[in-house]
């Protein structure tokens, strides 16, 4: 029996992945009506920030993994040490619970990060965009300063919560000390991190199990609006197989070296100067959404052989590309007649919704085309996508 922590789209796609494998499943689900909650047999409900609720769910699994990072890390080592098997662990999962400690991490095995440091007032801040960039290790292992540019005294500086944050929240783009005073003056812990000159954000998403076998699916490409992830192309288009190897190879790295069961989402820049690592999630993340469709083996179903030590399955593409598009929610909640026009006008388009309310905004499917024509799939995606939305095709 496996059980997740969380009911949210990302539990409900694995629910689905659990069934064809012939895997028991079962989630905590916040309310009854949570998207995963909808679809599993197995529910509870209770609150993730209650040990009690924790154990008692435990008590029916063999294996506890989890659809968000948000679980009190005191309640993940309780858990350990009351003998249930959490997947990925309470040390790996707190690198994601505290992005500075991850840096920090990162920064000591010699990975390349955007400059950071960690801030209290808006005289940090000011500091922290005056200093020169830190130097980055060089291919063979000395460090070697990373060219400036912009210079390092220029202004937006990136500041990031330390803990939370998802969709663009706990981030924000200050242009000067008095935006960096405001946002400290919400009281949350925060650091500074420069603000990267990339062309383009990657993700490499890999898998890991208890025997320590390794997978790695194609290197993809996201694109990003208002803090949100709106597409994904997979494989990344022009991507030079050297700089995928790379990364793939930088994730599993990252895997092994923090211990991770299950998988592993890393977010890259890629800059003129090399591959900076942005975040990490160890979780079905959806920059892996296309897998559904567009993999041999789901990231959903991934996560769930690598958490209970099956075999892991093969992360090829099942087609030259794939690329997916977030379906965010419009201003008219009935959504029957728009989505009855996507399928008769492209069939080939797969579309997943995940049982939630549509607010304008909010994230509540997402569409998936594959071939071989990458400049004709994210038009179609996209068409898709904005008819779902607006009921036209040339909207946002």
């Amino acid at each position: 029996m496996a059980g997740m922590v969380g009911a949210g789209q990302l539990a409900r796609m694995t629910a689905q992945a659990a069934i064809a494998l012939g895997v028991p499943f079962r989630v905590l689900a916040g309310e009854a009506g949570d998207s995963a909650a909808q679809v599993t047999s197995g529910v509870q409900v209770g609150d993730y920030r209650s040990l009690d609720d924790l154990l008692s769910f435990a008590a029916g699994c063999d294996v506890v993994t989890f659809d968000h990072e948000h679980v009190p890390a005191g309640h993940l080592r309780a858990l350990e040490q009351a003998g249930v098997k959490v997947r990925p662990g309470a040390s790996a999962l707190g690198y994601t619970q505290d992005k500075l400690a991850m840096r920090d991490l990162l920064t000591a095995l010699g990975i390349a990060c955007p400059r950071y440091a960690p801030v209290k007032t808006a005289a940090d801040v000011a500091g922290f965009a005056a200093n020169s960039p830190r130097a980055l290790p060089g291919p063979d292992g000395p460090a070697s300063p990373r060219p400036a540019e912009p210079p390092p005294e220029a202004w937006p500086v990136v500041l990031k919560a330390v803990s939370g944050g998802y969709d663009g929240k706990g981030v924000w783009v200050c242009d000067s000390p008095a935006g960096a005073a405001e946002v400290l003056g919400h009281g949350v812990a925060v650091f500074a991190e420069e603000h990267v000159p990339f062309s383009r954000e990657l993700a490499a998403l890999v898998a890991r199990s208890p025997h320590k076998q390794g997978a790695a699916y194609p290197i993809v490409q996201t694109v990003q609006r208002d803090g949100i992830c709106r597409e994904v192309i997979a494989p990344a288009p022009g991507l030079a197989p050297e700089l995928a190897a790379e990364a793939q190879a930088l994730a599993l790295r990252i895997a092994s070296e923090l211990d991770v069961t299950g998988l592993l989402a890393v977010e890259l820049f890629e800059t003129g100067a090399g591959l900076l690592v942005n975040e990490l999630a160890m979780r079905p993340h959806n920059s892996g959404h296309w897998t559904i469709e567009g993999a041999r083996t789901s990231q959903f179903e991934q996560h769930l052989r690598a958490v209970l030590d099956l075999p892991l399955g093969s992360p090829e593409l099942a087609a030259p590309y794939a690329v997916m598009a977030n379906l965010l929610g419009g201003d008219d909640p009935d959504v029957y007649d728009r989505y009855i026009h996507v399928m008769a006008a492209d069939p080939a388009v797969k579309v997943h919704f995940y049982g939630k309310q549509v607010r304008n905004g909010r994230k509540i499917g997402h569409v998936t085309v594959l071939g071989d024509d990458v400049t004709a799939l994210r038009d179609r995606a996209r068409r898709a996508a904005s008819y779902l939305r607006w009921g036209t095709e040339d909207g946002d």
